[in-house]
């Protein structure tokens, strides 16, 4: 009989920390609401049978919605370690109710894309001030030596919210149709979670969630600290080989899944003439890379605990390049199948890079890093989209953007082996 004692373990580690029961509470609703949401945008512009979407159309939406806040994200982030992040968490949640209403209201009007667009830029930038706040704080409401074994039940938490918030968003859309007025309504629902997610952020005491001083804070005016938010965080990443080797891998991986996107994206609406179905085949997609994204929440502790943290993060980048040379065989199917392994072995490398930053990292930082790696992490993306998006056939059928995955996975693994050489530890 299998032994379920992990499990329990784990389920009675998580009942005997309460402070993390409610941060773990506050991830699922946040990340509901912002997978319904982004589901609910991402069918409004890109499968709306009222707006066409070429791939360099695809590769704009994408760019106005997660560039600015990547570049503006370090300098905002150093309010992380600046302020009482409970009552940034309060704030950011506040902003984020009032322009979802908003970008509701300019589908149901049926606006063109710009200021949809925009308006969901503003979305999306209080939505990761809100999950950087998180990921900081987690070390205040968890022991040093579970902090692996939390980051990974609280990743898993995230993955499967957002992944539920995108699923549900196909009953709305059955129900009130992929037009602009359904559209609507769908992003009018956002307002559900996401009025949670501000309840919730209220529950906990002032500063319980940090930041702490030390010598290591970012002293002066708030001005200034926001200012050089690019620069400390910048810093702190070189100065820590087991963060800047594990960002490389992450680096590497987010452009491959950019290409990935794109590959599908452009194949769907040109092989299928149903705007449902080639929604349907692109939920399938990002869902197998969601549920690849579970399982290595599941596995990385152990991995870790074997194998190490510099070891892991070779292993899973030198995995992701046999996969994706298996992808280039551009059939969907197998491409459904890679996005799943591929979501796992990109897990893998996050979840250690987010435990580098938990643990190698003073807490009066850690806001300054989790910005640069949000920003890193969507940058990366989007440069590797919108190149593609200048060379990729009308039919989205290229070989030689997929082999060129293949490369960027073995850049990221030099990379990180070189790097991480220097900081190495199996902790």
């Amino acid at each position: 009989m299998p032994d379920d004692r992990a499990p329990r373990t784990l389920w009675r580690s998580v009942r005997a920390l309460p402070e993390f029961r409610r941060l773990l509470e506050l991830r699922a609703v946040s990340q509901f609401g912002d997978g319904l949401f982004q589901a609910g945008i991402a069918g409004a512009i890109l499968f709306n049978p009222e707006r066409e979407a070429e791939p360099w159309a695809i590769a704009a939406a994408f760019a106005v919605l997660f560039l600015p806040y990547s570049l503006l994200g370090p300098f905002a982030g150093a309010l992380l370690d600046r302020w009482d992040r409970r009552l940034v968490l309060i704030g950011a949640n506040c902003g984020r109710l009032v322009v979802i209403l908003v970008v509701g209201a300019l589908l149901s009007a049926g606006l063109s894309d710009i200021p949809i667009l925009l308006s969901a830029l503003l979305a999306n930038g209080f939505t990761r001030f809100v999950s950087s706040g998180l990921s900081a704080a987690l070390p205040h409401v968890v022991p040093r030596d579970q902090v692996i074994a939390m980051n990974s039940v609280a990743t898993a938490t995230t993955s499967i919210a957002a992944f539920a918030g995108a699923i549900f968003m196909l009953l709305p859309r059955w129900l009130f149709g992929a037009g602009d007025s359904g559209a609507s309504v769908i992003i009018f629902m956002v307002a559900v979670p996401v009025s949670v997610a501000l309840w919730l952020s209220m529950r906990f005491p002032p500063r319980l969630l940090g930041p702490d001083d030390s010598a290591r804070a970012v002293h002066g005016s708030v001005l200034y600290a926001v200012a050089t938010g690019w620069l400390h965080g910048a810093r702190t990443v070189l100065a820590v080989p087991s963060v800047s080797s594990t960002l490389s891998g992450l680096a590497a991986h987010r452009m491959v899944f950019g290409v990935n996107t794109l590959l599908v994206l452009v194949m769907v609406r040109h092989t299928e003439a149903a705007t449902v179905a080639g929604f349907g085949t692109t939920v399938l997609f990002v869902s197998a890379g969601g549920a690849g994204q579970f399982l290595a929440t599941v596995v990385t502790p152990t991995l870790v605990k074997k194998w190490g943290r510099y070891a892991t993060p070779n292993g899973a980048l030198a995995f992701a390049a046999a996969v994706q040379l298996c992808g280039a065989t551009l059939n969907l199917p197998v491409m459904i199948v890679c996005g799943f392994l591929l979501g796992a072995a990109g897990q893998v490398v996050k979840l250690c890079a987010d435990t580098a930053m938990q643990i190698d990292v003073e807490d009066a930082l850690r806001g300054h890093l989790f910005a640069v790696q949000d920003a890193l992490f969507w940058l990366a993306f989007i440069i590797a989209i919108s190149a593609a998006a200048f060379v990729i056939p009308p039919d989205g059928r290229s070989v030689g953007l997929a082999v060129a995955g293949v490369g960027t996975y073995l850049a990221g693994l030099a990379v990180h082996a070189t790097v991480g050489r220097r900081g190495r530890t199996r902790g």
